[in-house]
């Protein structure tokens, strides 16, 4: 049927075809640069909205970084730094005199094994067992067992054994035992000595006798030690 439809069609009329072949090519190609058009216009709409976007972002302060190390220290997240007073110092320093690590002052105490022997590398806790009157791994100025090491190396993010990290570790036990606010206001009585017994062996309970039924310092002799080195820091400061 529409081939004989078609051959009635005047001349005339068969070039009709052609001419809305083309106009339906010129709307197309039209429509398809309006489409372009607007979909590239549409993009710059985006980039200008991601650009206004970012503008309206809130700078981040030269300080964020620190106050977010701040913020984890206090949560425990990141290494947390305690302040080494002459309260602090003195009270470390009889730690050590108590463990007998103290070694008139000398660096020598950080490097100590239970039993008295020593160690070189400081660059993690020696984990070496010693056996003398008791079984014990403990080892440093604070003698510190493997396990307390790596808990509270752990919390505080200490990348090794050395002196400072041994300083700040035995202050986060310190702390810990709730003594160092004590400390801190009142120096080192009887209730600090107690409440660190549980901790260092050597400190006397109320009792005056050991947590754990080991030798231990009296009252007096810590408190003489620790009033004298406290003495001798402050002149020194």
């Amino acid at each position: 049927m529409l081939h004989r439809f078609t051959q009635q069609i005047p001349p005339i009329a068969k070039a009709a075809p052609k001419l809305i072949g083309l106009g339906a090519l010129g709307m197309g190609l039209t429509l398809s640069l309006g489409q372009s058009l607007q979909a590239e216009r549409s993009s710059e709409r985006n980039h200008q909205n991601r650009m206004v976007a970012q503008a309206l972002k809130p700078h981040r302060s030269t300080n964020t970084t620190a106050e977010s190390i701040s913020s984890a220290a206090a949560s425990g997240q990141r290494t947390a730094h305690y302040a080494i007073t002459p309260e602090r110092r003195a009270l470390l320093n009889t730690i050590r005199y108590a463990e007998g690590t103290w070694k008139d002052g000398k660096d020598l105490g950080y490097r100590i094994l239970y039993g008295g022997g020593q160690f070189q590398d400081l660059s993690r806790h020696p984990e070496r067992v010693v056996v003398k009157r008791y079984t014990s791994a403990a080892a440093g100025a604070y003698q510190f067992l493997p396990t307390t090491w790596q808990e509270v190396a752990h919390r505080l993010q200490l990348p090794s054994f050395d002196p400072e990290h041994q300083d700040q570790a035995a202050l986060h036990l310190v702390k810990k035992r709730g003594a160092l606010q004590e400390i801190d206001r009142n120096g080192l009585t009887k209730a600090a000595m107690n409440r660190l017994a549980p901790e260092w062996a050597s400190f006397p309970t109320h009792a005056g006798r050991s947590a754990y039924g080991q030798p231990v310092k009296s009252h007096d002799e810590l408190v003489a030690f620790y009033t004298t080195n406290l003495s001798e820091l402050r002149q020194g400061a």
